[in-house]
């Protein structure tokens, strides 16, 4: 559905994309993660043809974003990060200016918005004005305007930033509701653990480059793979640590209170022939396992963040 290969923007001497290279399939529920300034908003820019890329390809459904970025936008509702001013306005009106611009207008403008508002649990606010909306509604009524002309694809660029609790679980709702009608939608978002319960699949992307992809277990899994070792012994803690020393592919050790924290290399498999290393020694082992870690600490480990920004 999407392709991208080696794409390229700078502003100035800020590199925004550097190769970057991604693709997503038909129907895939696809979450963009990344530090700010990392080049999330740029390429779903490119995508939408709102930004010219410097080098490199992008297309969509087959069509190249640089050469037919009108036909591009047919199949792409684009939801930008900030809402822009329309206050004066009833939702219903905001909607029907929308539908003006695709040529829809009339009664079918009217039917087809309230269907839409209906979609986004906003019907019993079309007659408000957009000033006396909530953030939340404001968003989920953007949503709505991206879904006039029906597109194959969503690209949402910070959806839920800056709502409360019971606002952002509202639009994941919506969302949800959007995936299994068959949109294929690519979100980014700084609230990890709600990207980690609703997308397909996770890009996470640092300084222009895609340096992660795939499902979140398997995002997980994988950096999961290179945590340490806690081992618990009951006593004999001296002899369990020169035993583990002895391990070519142990790395390091240190000693907490009740553990050993071990720097280990290897795969399942010599995992298992660690721990039976020290069993045959009769060190009384109480509890042998990875340190687990989740979305969050995956985004902090391969982008080198303090913390996660949000969420």
């Amino acid at each position: 559905m999407i392709k991208i290969d080696s794409l390229c923007k700078n502003y100035g001497s800020f590199v925004a994309l550097n190769h970057l290279n991604l693709s997503i399939a038909k129907g895939e529920f696809f979450g963009f993660v990344g530090p700010n300034g990392a080049g999330k908003t740029t390429t779903m820019r490119i995508l939408s043809g709102l930004l010219r890329a410097d080098g490199g390809e992008a297309f969509v459904d087959g069509i190249d974003v640089r050469k037919n970025s009108s036909q591009v936008k047919s199949k792409i509702g684009y939801m930008p990060d900030f809402f822009g001013v329309y206050d004066n306005l009833k939702a219903i009106e905001y909607m029907e200016f929308y539908a003006s611009i695709y040529g829809i207008t009339g009664n079918s403008a009217r039917k087809l918005c309230m269907e839409l508002m209906d979609l986004v649990n906003l019907a019993e606010k079309a007659e408000f004005y957009v000033d006396n909306l909530s953030r939340g509604m404001k968003q989920r009524l953007c949503l709505a305007r991206s879904l006039v002309h029906n597109p194959e694809i969503l690209i949402l660029d910070e959806p839920a930033s800056g709502l409360d609790p019971r606002a952002r679980f509202e639009m994941k709702e919506v969302l949800g509701n959007l995936h299994e009608m068959g949109k294929t939608i690519i979100i980014s978002s700084h609230i990890l653990p709600e990207l980690a319960q609703m997308c397909t699949t996770i890009g996470i992307i640092d300084h222009g480059s895609m340096v992660m992809k795939g499902s979140v277990e398997e995002i997980v899994s994988h950096l999961n793979s290179s945590n340490p070792l806690a081992i618990k012994v009951l006593d004999r803690k001296e002899e369990a640590v020169r035993i583990l020393k002895e391990n070519p592919l142990v790395r390091n050790i240190s000693l907490e209170e009740k553990e050993i924290i071990v720097g280990f290399e290897g795969k399942e498999e010599e995992e298992a022939g660690l721990l039976a290393s020290l069993v045959a020694q009769e060190i009384p082992v109480a509890a042998f396992n990875r340190q687990s870690g989740n979305l969050e600490t995956v985004f902090m480990k391969v982008t080198g963040q303090k913390e996660v920004l949000e969420g």
